[in-house]
């Protein structure tokens, strides 16, 4: 009798241990492959909300590129295509890779495709670029975008869940888009662009401007912002508010508290989360604090009100 009453305990505790198991794989996840294909498309892009045209050189044929979002541990499988009609060779640069700069990241003819893949080890927001020659020039004529890593274990009382997010990804604009040489010595820029436009989401400086970005009193506002300029850094700052959080790198291990601006340098990305004011309607701008920048189109306006459109922030609303 001693003896089964043990069996029958031990295989109530082993039970016991692996739906415990269970619970805790489920809500960390698993890691998984994620297929990511891009074209590397010459064309021409609207810059602002005028509809000024520029010989752009992009992927997919917008500016920024498409967002690419997976879980810390996955691992991403990547296609280049080179579009055939294309003048030049482009390339893939992920921040978020460890691989070889002579293989992985090689240039890529037009008319070819280049595979790789590579797994995202640490998690934190990180820039992806063209890295063919002349860089400066691929940069700046609107290669480049986003990839978010999420933590695997998910959000935390260090990391907390936000109530919207936005992506937002500040560049030069170089109206002369073939003199390299200017773009890597910094002359001739005449504007910042924001998502690949100038005061995009600032209807109080750009003519046209779409809404401008919303949240509602309260809120847990989190901003994913990498800094695409070629020559100069960033001073990012949230006029009449304060980032309650700033996450190096996005890395969530990486926080710090109540920083009314923060220096992200070329090519760096920061994740920093605003809390909207409880029960009242405001108003904020998101700008590089660098006036220089600013006047010239780095400008975002978040208003707060109680009717703020639920999907904007959400889903894949939060690169507008």
């Amino acid at each position: 009798m001693n003896l089964v009453y043990i069996t029958k305990k031990s295989t109530l505790m082993v039970a016991a241990f692996m739906c415990l198991a269970l619970l805790l794989t489920s809500s960390i996840g698993y890691a998984k492959t994620v297929k990511v294909k891009m074209t590397a498309m010459e064309k021409d892009i609207a810059i602002d909300t005028k509809g000024t045209m520029y010989p752009a050189w992009t992927f997919n044929g917008t500016i920024p590129g498409p967002v690419v979002r997976v879980t810390q541990g996955d691992t991403v499988e990547f296609t280049l295509t080179n579009d055939k009609k294309n003048g030049q060779s482009h390339a893939m640069d992920f921040h978020a890779a460890q691989v070889d700069v002579l293989d992985e990241f090689a240039p890529v003819k037009p008319g070819e495709t280049k595979k790789f893949s590579f797994t995202t080890k640490y998690p934190g927001v990180f820039m992806y670029h063209c890295g063919a020659p002349n860089m400066a020039q691929h940069i700046a004529r609107g290669m480049f975008g986003v990839i978010i890593v999420d933590p695997k274990e998910g959000y935390s009382k260090s990391y907390p869940k936000p109530d919207r997010e936005y992506i937002l990804i500040q560049s030069q604009y170089f109206p002369n888009a073939g003199d390299a040489v200017a773009m890597m010595e910094n002359r001739g820029w005449t504007n910042s662009l924001i998502n690949g436009k100038i005061f995009h989401y600032d209807p109080l400086h750009g003519a046209n401007a779409p809404a401008p970005l919303v949240a509602k009193p309260g809120e847990r506002v989190r901003f994913f912002f990498v800094n695409a300029n070629i020559n100069m850094p960033v001073a990012f700052h949230p006029i009449a508010g304060i980032w309650d959080r700033v996450y190096l790198n996005g890395n969530p291990k990486n926080v710090i508290y109540g920083m009314a601006t923060y220096n992200v340098a070329v090519s760096e990305a920061v994740t920093v989360d605003l809390v909207t004011p409880k029960g009242k309607s405001t108003n904020n701008a998101i700008v590089d604090h660098t006036m220089s920048a600013a006047l010239r189109g780095a400008i975002t306006v978040l208003i707060t009100s109680p009717d703020a459109d639920d999907s904007m922030g959400r889903g894949d609303k939060i690169l507008p």
